[in-house]
């Protein structure tokens, strides 16, 4: 096989080839003859997590932009194939009069993937990627074919499963109505009052970002993006802010073109990523990372950010706080609390990365729970002991996988 690399080019892919199966069938019998592989999406995971020294599976021939809508138990959803990028079927499902209630900041993450890692936007009283989930279609490593929904005992465990479980062919979202949304970024927002007013300053619009690159010394954020339906834009004054008079890149300074509209309404699809799906995303090559603490924790997390500001700044491109309501899946990392996410974009020098994560680490409280799509130096011990239900995750991975196929040394390290 050529050389294959990762979305952010960190990653050299050790299998010996990629497969693109053609229907569920020849999906299944790769499986049933394959003694190790893993599934392939987007290639946008930082980590060795998707990586395996057998074959990698990807899904691309089974995506499928249609939308098809459904009920299950009660919810009204879409089923979509796991393959499928959301940027490639969000302006159908919209064109049918309804919505997802949240997307990431990109549009070019396949569905299977951002679901099984736990990928998330921004939104107090919205949960992530994965808890749009109402019912998951897949084959396991042992050849079965299942559907679980939300009323199964498994449900909770086998939606951020990491791949652990088998190949996911379909997922059904929980869908609402279409609605409109504006996209307005800030200027002069004071870190001080973020941090002593955090709950009144995120709860300003539907999605609130705020992006920095932890300079102690300023005393501003650097921008602030706010994702609202209301007509009128949320007035930040009483914490210094002025919206914005111009497009403006997640990276102050870059060029604007990639990012979607700002300043105007517009569908749901085309204002909750921060990037357009026709543009290539971010800033080219970097590094990610990403620690979620519980929402109350959140200030002092920052304030140890930024206190390490000094030695993390001369290596992002830029750094992101969002947050997300809590969720009862068993390895999602908002799992149980009310969460905000700490990510940085890194520019890609990664043994830089890994030499400062350590100091993080440290500095933020041991219930930080790492992205599980990204680069972080915690211990499998470490991380597992932050999720109450590892052990039976676990379990249920060896009842799907009992030969252990989609197992790799990743997975492996963790005890699976």
């Amino acid at each position: 096989m050529a050389t294959e690399k990762n979305w952010a080019k960190n990653v050299t892919y050790s299998a010996s080839e990629i497969v693109q199966p053609a229907s569920l069938d020849e999906l299944a019998e790769v499986i049933s003859s394959t003694p190790k592989l893993r599934m392939l999406g987007s290639r946008h995971t930082f980590s060795r997590l998707g990586d395996t020294d057998g074959i990698l599976v990807s899904l691309e021939k089974l995506a499928d932009p249609n939308v098809e809508l459904v009920q299950t138990g009660g919810h009204q959803a879409v089923r979509v194939a796991a393959g499928t990028r959301y940027g490639d079927f969000v302006e159908q499902l919209d064109g049918q009069g309804f919505a997802l209630a949240n997307l990431a900041s990109l549009p070019h993450i396949s569905v299977g993937g951002a679901v099984q890692t736990g990928t998330h936007g921004s939104g107090d009283k919205i949960a992530n990627l994965s808890s749009q989930v109402v019912a998951v279609e897949l084959i396991t490593g042992a050849g079965e074919q299942l559907r679980l929904t939300r009323e199964d005992p498994e449900f909770a465990g086998a939606i951020v499963s990491l791949g652990a479980l088998g190949a996911v062919t379909h997922l059904e979202l929980a869908i609402e109505p279409s609605y409109q949304m504006t996209q307005t970024v800030y200027d002069g927002v004071r870190w001080a009052d973020v941090l002593e007013r955090f709950d009144e300053f995120t709860s300003s619009g539907d999605s609130v970002s705020i992006l920095s690159t932890w300079v102690e010394e300023d005393e501003n954020v650097q921008q602030v993006f706010i994702k609202h339906r209301s007509e009128t834009s949320p007035d930040l004054s009483g914490f210094g802010g002025k919206a914005a008079t111009e497009q403006r890149h997640t990276v102050l300074g870059d060029d604007p073109a990639p990012v979607t509209t700002q300043g105007e309404p517009g569908p749901w699809h085309a204002r909750l990523p921060h990037f357009r799906l026709d543009h290539t995303p971010s800033s080219g090559e970097e590094i990610q990372t990403e620690y979620l603490v519980p929402r109350e924790e959140a200030p002092a997390a920052l304030a140890a950010y930024r206190k390490l500001g000094e030695q993390i700044a001369p290596n992002i491109f830029v750094a992101e706080v969002r947050t997300m309501a809590g969720d009862d899946l068993w390895l999602s990392p908002a799992e149980g609390r009310d969460t905000v996410g700490i990510h940085c974009t890194w520019k890609p020098d990664e043994a830089k990365v890994r030499e400062l994560l350590p100091k993080i680490e440290a500095a933020l409280p041991d219930t930080a729970r790492p992205h599980w799509g990204k680069v972080f130096e915690l211990s499998p011990d470490q991380v597992k002991a932050r999720y109450s239900r590892w052990d039976d995750f676990a379990e249920l991975a060896a009842k799907h996988d009992p030969q252990r196929r989609f197992v790799n040394a990743y997975l492996e390290a963790y005890g699976l």
